[in-house]
């Protein structure tokens, strides 16, 4: 019997309202601001009323745009499942003969809060399920579960789930971006035809789209109505956002399969990725969403995020023994509280050309193990992190010359190098005990705390050797969250950062089974600037590995000043990516002083709430972080490039209760930004504050004597503004704002 059910799921400011009468697979009538309540002849009245006239030379019958849109009802945009038997039965008529909600069965129309649905339809030997949950954060998500009971094999070429846009929708927003220069937003305008964005880099990539918003023109971060689709899939993956000639607009995501890549036997299941959409008013809004649901998992990290040291840039593969343990004692001095040894510690991994896939401690470099390294950083009260590219391999290591089989390839001849690496096909039961034995091993005769989890290549012919050549990035992505599962099971205190050559895997896939994402292998506060205001739209601040690198950037050759260095990196989870050993004795008091700041604050800078401020000049960049008591803020703006306006515009801070006062003061450590010319409402100026300031660069120690800063209501605040001061081009001023009650 087919089911006749409309569903109105309304949560945390959101309401969606789905049509699934006659049999239907469901459409959604409305995503977007929440509905009052409305009656069961309201909600059903609701249904008719939007459903279109038939236009001129249309079919005789609306089309009908389900989550899954289904070619049959006339929908002539892309097609939510493609596939078939051989080719035949590429058309299905998908029939839904249960609905549950929260695994009770219903029919009529039915009202829930936060709740999951699910919709089981079949055409003949064909079965669907469609999950459609509207989650505590007011995200909602969507899934598809496509199953072969016939006994001739289904060929899934494709499942793309959609959610619709209303027609004020008229501006997307979506990301670039490259290696050193990840998440890049780009604008357009969207028009007749498909925006479609895919990767098929076999990873994320450092130019996907990363989130698709479609809004309201003009909109920005604190204002105007946005609705945005991610897709939760670390392999191949797409966006799309689509205007078809009857006007109706939707975002749609899913994964990108190669041919021939999931072809079901009987009984057997193919799950599509999950696909997420946020609303809200202004793109925070929208973040703020993605960050309530990653915070509200069961492993979440907290916001006490420790200090770390990454020795990366210290020493790169020059691995001494000595001079590690000095590094781990000098960073133990400074406040530092967890240590990660980088690349170069096993094998013949003695320049990046060799050993990638032998884990084993190297006996040359390390002839007693890591024991000395990490029995003194442990002794130290430290963490002890290690480095680790499980997926990859060098041709010259003992793995690749003795299971050459292993290696992923298309056909006989192996694919492109890049970066001196091919692909370990994780896909394959014996490389993946392998692998899954080498690294438990360490993990079991060291104290090891956290894994840097390193994939520096796309994959490029990623086929199974052991097949033919089948493609495999699918199974290769699904092998690669199984052993992340499996080690976060089997060692529940292990911590782990996603790294792909920095930023090159950053999606809901890998945020919801990892602790960190390191951010991009740029760490010149110039362009972290940008990279940080925009990773936070998906990832919330503590997952952000944002580390103090030397003034001499090893990235792109700029020299900054430690203040800027520091003002940025405090608000992801604060490193250090620094050869401590070349540093002055003042340059370490600053920098203690500020790793003291950083834990004097973090459970307001990786806890509170992301505030971007909306501003008329890209190159005065101005954001925050609001406690969620909001009795504690901190803001930082800074000056990018010599275009910013003189004097620059008035500093707006949006977020705080507007009910109450604040005081806003400057946090000055260390060196004064350079070119500072104070506005009038930080105090008198005086020669004792001026000589207090400058003394931090001497001392590295914080002084009751400084600016005073001002008292100001919320709304002065967010809606007239202060004056701001006059910085050099590349510095920042940092704000500290408290509650006064």
């Amino acid at each position: 019997m087919p089911s006749d059910v409309i569903l109105h799921l309304r949560h945390a400011g959101v309401s969606l309202v789905l049509d699934g009468r006659a049999g239907r697979l469901p459409q959604v009538v409305h995503w977007g601001e929440a509905l009052p309540d409305l009656s069961a002849d309201e909600l059903s009245g609701l249904c008719d009323a939007v459903v279109p006239v038939v236009g001129s030379n249309n079919p005789d019958a609306p089309p009908r745009r389900a989550i899954l849109p289904e070619h049959r009802d006339g929908w002539t945009g892309r097609p939510g499942l493609a596939g078939s038997y051989g080719g035949t039965s590429w058309s299905p008529r998908l029939e839904v003969h249960r609905v549950t909600v929260d695994d009770e069965v219903v029919q009529g129309v039915v009202e829930a809060g936060s709740a999951t649905a699910r919709f089981d339809a079949h055409d003949g030997g064909l079965a669907l399920r469609l999950e459609v949950e509207l989650l505590p954060s007011g995200l909602v998500r969507l899934r598809a579960l496509v199953r072969n009971d016939d006994d001739r094999p289904y060929s899934v070429d494709d499942v793309s789930l959609t959610l619709p846009i209303p027609a004020e929708a008229t501006e997307l927003l979506d990301f670039t971006g490259q290696h050193n220069g990840e998440r890049m937003p780009q604008r357009t305008p969207l028009v007749g035809g498909i925006h479609l964005r895919e990767s098929r880099r076999g990873r994320t990539g450092a130019d996907s789209a990363f989130v698709l918003h479609a809004g309201v023109p003009g909109f920005g971060f604190g204002a105007g109505q946005v609705w945005a689709l991610h897709t939760a899939w670390s392999g191949n993956h797409r966006h799309y956002a689509e205007r078809v000639f009857t006007g109706e607009q939707l975002l749609g995501g899913g994964e990108v399969l190669l041919p021939g890549e999931v072809v079901l036997a009987q009984g057997e299941e193919y799950a599509s990725p999950w696909v997420y959409g946020a609303y809200g008013d202004g793109l925070d809004a929208v973040a703020h969403r993605f960050h309530a649901h990653l915070r509200a998992g069961s492993r979440a990290p907290s916001a006490d995020r420790p200090v770390t040291l990454n020795v990366w840039e210290a020493v790169y593969f020059r691995h001494d023994v000595d001079e590690l343990v000095a590094l781990a004692e000098t960073a133990a001095d400074l406040g530092v509280e967890r240590y990660v040894l980088d690349d170069g510690w096993f094998g013949a991994r003695r320049h990046d050309r060799a050993g990638l896939g032998d884990w084993t401690v190297s006996a040359d470099v390390w002839p007693d193990g890591l024991h000395p390294l990490v029995d003194r950083v442990h002794a130290l009260g430290m963490q002890f992190g290690l480095w680790f590219e499980p997926e990859m391999v060098n041709l010259d290591s003992d793995l690749a010359r003795g299971h050459p089989e292993w290696i992923m390839a298309a056909r006989d001849d192996l694919p492109v190098e890049s970066r001196f690496q091919q692909v370990l096909n994780l896909s394959h039961p014996d490389a993946y005990a392998h692998v899954r034995a080498q690294l438990t091993a360490l993990l079991d005769e060291y104290p090891i705390d956290y894994i840097k989890w390193d994939h520096n290549r796309d994959l490029i012919d990623a086929g199974d050797r052991t097949r033919g050549g089948r493609p495999a990035v699918h199974a290769q992505t699904a092998a690669f969250y199984r052993l992340l599962d499996e080690l976060r099971d089997a060692y529940p205190h292990l911590e782990i950062e996603s790294c792909s050559s920095g930023g090159g895997r950053v999606d809901l896939g890998v945020l919801e089974r990892t602790d960190r994402i390191w951010v991009s292998d740029n760490s010149d506060p110039h362009d972290r600037q940008s990279m940080m205001r925009w990773s936070v739209q998906l990832a919330p601040p503590e997952y952000l590995g944002a580390h103090i690198a030397s003034g001499h950037s090893h990235t792109t050759g700029r020299r900054m000043d430690l203040s800027f260095r520091a003002i940025t990196a405090v608000f992801g989870h604060l490193g250090i990516e620094w050869n401590l050993g070349d540093t002055t004795e003042a340059e370490r008091r600053v920098l203690a002083a500020w790793i003291d700041f950083y834990k004097e604050h973090r459970s307001v800078l990786m806890g509170g709430d992301v505030v971007r401020l909306d501003g008329s000049n890209p190159e005065v960049v101005t954001h925050g972080v609001v406690s969620r008591d909001r009795s504690t803020a901190l803001f930082s703006s800074a000056v990018l490039d010599t275009t910013s306006p003189e004097p620059p515009a008035p500093l707006k801070l949006r977020g705080l209760d507007p009910a109450r006062a604040y005081r806003v003061r400057p946090v000055l450590i260390g060196e004064l930004p350079s070119g500072l010319h104070a506005p009038l409402w930080w105090g008198e100026a005086s020669d004792a504050a001026e000589q207090a300031a400058s003394e931090y660069w001497e001392r590295g120690t914080r002084s009751d004597v400084t600016y005073p800063g001002a008292l100001f209501h919320a709304g002065v605040l967010e809606t007239v503004g202060v004056a701001s001061p006059r910085v050099h081009p590349d510095h920042a001023v940092l704000y500290l704002v408290t509650a006064q009650d």
